[in-house]
């Protein structure tokens, strides 16, 4: 199964048998890669109630929930890994919800698009217009992005939790780029932190 790269390196990272939690799974596609190669005990968290009936179609372990308000349910340290992949700027308090992954998670994986990558920069300047790119398709009326983070904004929150930066990787254009610039240069970003 072809993963989207973001994914690709959180499967790659997450250890032989692990517990873990991917918060808005969507259709469980990671997990049920995490299931199939890594052995993992993988459960999942979805808002979205079709992207849920098909998760669980798979056989997969998935209940419906929202993250800004259904992570408090779950037991401290109840998973190896918690993951939140591309649903940061979703949350309606992603500096909370960030408390709860590091909290029901010893450690945690999160992606993000990066709204300061070049592209969205000169858009932005040049046509006065918020951007819609390939890793952003939608206009801004349309997205459920509600959080415009950067790399360094993410950076900055994470120092003010406490948390600490284990790994990041960061991919413009499908592939992954070295650490130069990311800020500028990256369209979305992949942290492994913890406490």
């Amino acid at each position: 199964m072809t993963l989207r790269p973001d994914l690709a390196k959180i499967a790659k990272h997450v250890p032989q048998g692990a517990r873990v939690l991917d918060v808005g799974c969507g259709d469980g596609t990671l997990m049920a890669v995490l299931q199939a190669e890594r052995g993992c005990d993988a459960r999942g968290m979805e808002i979205d109630p079709d992207e849920v009936e098909k998760a669980v179609g798979r056989g997969l372990s998935v209940v419906q929930g929202d993250a800004d308000k259904d992570l408090a349910e779950y037991p401290d340290a109840a998973f190896d890994f918690a993951i939140l992949s591309q649903t940061l700027q979703t949350a309606a308090r992603p500096d909370l919800i960030l408390d709860e992954l590091l909290r029901v998670g010893r450690r945690a994986f999160v992606s993000f698009p990066n709204f300061a990558h070049w592209r969205m920069r000169m858009s932005l300047m040049f046509k006065g217009r918020m951007p819609v790119t390939p890793h952003l398709p939608v206009s801004w009326y349309e997205t459920d992005n509600i959080h415009h983070v950067t790399v360094k904004d993410f950076r900055d929150l994470l120092a003010a939790k406490g948390a600490k930066v284990e790994r990041c990787w960061f991919f413009a254009g499908g592939k992954e780029l070295g650490r130069f610039a990311p800020n500028l240069r990256a369209e979305y970003a992949v942290y492994l932190i913890s406490r």
